[in-house]
Parts: C-alpha cells; structure tokens; sequence
C-alpha cells in the first residue's frame, strides 16, 4: 500500500441520492477530499401538511393505545412539533404517557423524554428485529401498538404484530414521493453508466427504489444493475435500505452500525481499498477512480485518458494495441464515429501529460501501448 498524504477519498466521485441529510453527507465526503455529485431519488413531504399522519394521530388520541414503539428521534421530534401545530399536542402527549415506549435507540430515547415521557424499554443492539421480539414475547394479542415510522415502511415488523393479535397503527412520520425535478437524479444516474461516478450512496429503500424506477423509464435499468454489480460500489446505510438492491442482485455494502457518519466512513475505507497499486518505472502508482497518485501526489486526469489507463493497468506490462484501445474508446464514449487511431494518440499523449512522466506510458513500436513494467 503507498505511503501517500492524499486524503482517502481525493481522485474518487461518490453518488449522494439522499434528500433529507443530504447536505451532511455531502459535507462528511468532501472532508475526506471526494467530488460528490448530488441527484435527490426522493423528496419528503412535510410533515405539517401530512394529512395522512395528521388523520393517524387523532383516530391514535380517540383510541388509546397499549404500546408506542418509537424508532426514531427525529421522527417522533416531528411529529409531536406537528401534533401542536395542529392543536393536538397535549392530547397526543397524554395518551403516549400512559403507554409503554419503545425507543429504538439512544436518539429516539432522548426525543421521548424531550418531550417530558419516559422509555419503558429500549433494546441494546437499537435494533427493530430486537424490539419485535420483546413485544411478541410480552403478548400483544388483543393489544393496540403505535409505530413511528419514519419514511420507511416496516412491513414484517407491523405483519408480525398482526399475526400476533395485535391492533397496529401505522403513523408514517416523512413520507417520501418523487423528486420534482427530476433532472438532477437522471444525470447522475449517466454519470453513473458512463464510468465518472464510483460509488453510489444510499439513505433509504425509498431512494433506491426510486433510482431503479427511474433508470427502468430511462430504459437503463439493466445498465445500470450491470455496472452496479461492477465497477460502482453500491454503499447503503443499513440492511433496510439495502434490501431493494439485494432483490436485484446488486452486491451491497453497509456500515455495522446504521448512521451517517459510519456510512461516510464506509467509504473512506471502501474506495481506497478497490484502488489498483502499481510500480511503474520509477514510480510508485495509486490508480484511483477519477485521478491518480503518483508517488504521493493526486493528478487529475480526464475520462477518455482513464479509460485508456484503466485497460493498460489491467494487464499491467502487456501491450495493448490500438484496435483494442479504440475499442475501450468506444466503449467509453458509448458510440462509434470520431474515435480513431488518432483518438488512441491524443488520448496516450493526454494520459502522459497528466501522469506528469511520459516515459511511464510506452509505444511499442508497430503493436501498440503499454505501461513501463519489467515484463
């Protein structure tokens, strides 16, 4: 592994399909020196224009429940805010007091007694699975149990209540619809296909189901499938929101604990993991997503170069010759017109000029091109 002072993700493009937090995570990858590009899979419909939660929260006051099972801070922050502005504040208040909490995890232990309650029971592991399997063992049958959720819906938690006997009200705290622009999404998702992007980060199953869904109408689903199970590494927080590209056949990875912060970290580590190392000449080489490190310094190098780097560090020493590097050309590129023998030079000669050591790339002479390896 190089000795490199570069931060750990300089040279690498990441994927930002959150909405709500987006900016947090924009900021945490940017710190460790990534170029994000941001495309919103989902927008988030605001919780006091919710008539939906608002229609949940009076039929919960008018008929009180046994069990409240809050599964996030800032959800059931949202929604108790909600319940005041519509007048229902004290009343929600009221009934939630009287049951038994269940607080997912720290946060959502904090946003209860914010508000003035107490947690009956919170699970050490701030797992959901954990906290089914205490109500079910508890005996819910002919019980009523509230469940915050929050964007997502929880379909084996709530079916499994019911199959119990349990009476479940569902109260989706920030639902998720589609972007109203959809521009941004659709743009990274051809960043994405065409080989600029190297990760792709999810927050939710809402947003990768709407990736998906967007790139089935653009036509590019099985692309996009394709290069995920590929090049792109697919980072989601948790196995929830993961589940979606499981379905699919996408390999995923995910931080052990599901947070923001773990997620960035995730691919700090991720990315310069999957980076090709090499000696080349007399230099040390780091190939990165969208730039390389040499000997210890970051260079930029623009795509049709990378692509032509990428196929010589494959075969590391072999020549490549020019039909099949205006084959990578081309694929690159995605058409075929315009790219030539002399597309293979100008992009050679832009390649060593990027690389800040000619010498590093050679001609061999009537065969082709190859990287100054020893054979």
């Amino acid at each position: 592994m190089l000795d490199v002072e570069v931060p750990p993700l300089a040279g690498f493009t990441v994927g930002v399909t959150a909405a709500r937090r987006a900016d947090e995570l924009t900021a945490l990858l940017e710190r460790r020196g990534a170029t994000v590009v941001h495309g919103p899979a989902i927008r988030i419909v605001p919780v006091p224009d919710d008539a939906e939660l608002q229609a949940a929260t009076s039929s919960l006051i008018a008929h009180p429940v046994d069990y409240v099972v809050v599964t996030t801070g800032i959800g059931f922050r949202g929604w108790v805010e909600a319940a005041e502005g519509w007048g229902l504040g004290p009343d929600l208040l009221g009934v939630v007091g009287k049951a038994s909490v269940f607080a997912r995890g720290p946060k959502a232990k904090g946003a209860v007694r914010a508000a003035g309650l107490v947690e009956s029971w919170s699970p050490e592991s701030e797992s959901n699975s954990e906290m089914l399997r205490q109500l079910l063992q508890i005996g819910v049958s002919g019980r009523r149990v509230a469940v915050q959720l929050h964007g997502e819906p929880l379909p084996g938690f709530v079916s499994a209540l019911r199959q119990a006997g349990a009476d479940v009200v569902e109260l989706p705290v920030y639902r998720w619809t589609a972007p109203i622009d959809e521009g941004p999404l659709e743009r990274l998702i051809e960043s994405v296909l065409a080989g600029s992007v190297d990760a792709l980060t999810f927050t939710s199953a809402p947003a990768v189901a709407s990736v998906l869904a967007t790139a089935r109408r653009l036509g590019r689903y099985d692309a996009l499938v394709s290069v995920l199970r590929g090049r792109v590494v697919a980072v989601c927080v948790g196995s929830i929101t993961a589940g979606p590209l499981v379905a699919a056949g996408v390999p995923v990875v995910r931080p052990e604990r599901a947070r923001i912060g773990a997620l960035a970290r995730t691919v700090a580590v991720e990315l310069p993991a999957r980076a090709t190392r090499l000696s080349v000449g007399t230099c040390r080489l780091e190939v990165r997503g969208q730039g390389v490190v040499v000997d210890g310094v970051l260079r930029g190098v623009s795509p049709a170069p990378m692509a032509v780097l990428r196929a010589l560090t494959a075969t590391p020493g072999k020549v490549l010759s020019r039909p099949a590097l205006i084959g990578v050309l081309r694929r690159h590129s995605g058409r075929d017109e315009n790219v030539d023998a002399h597309a293979v030079e100008t992009a050679i000669a832009r390649l060593r000029s990027a690389l800040g050591d000619s010498s590093l790339v050679q001609t061999v002479v009537k065969r082709g091109y190859r990287l100054a390896i020893p054979a």
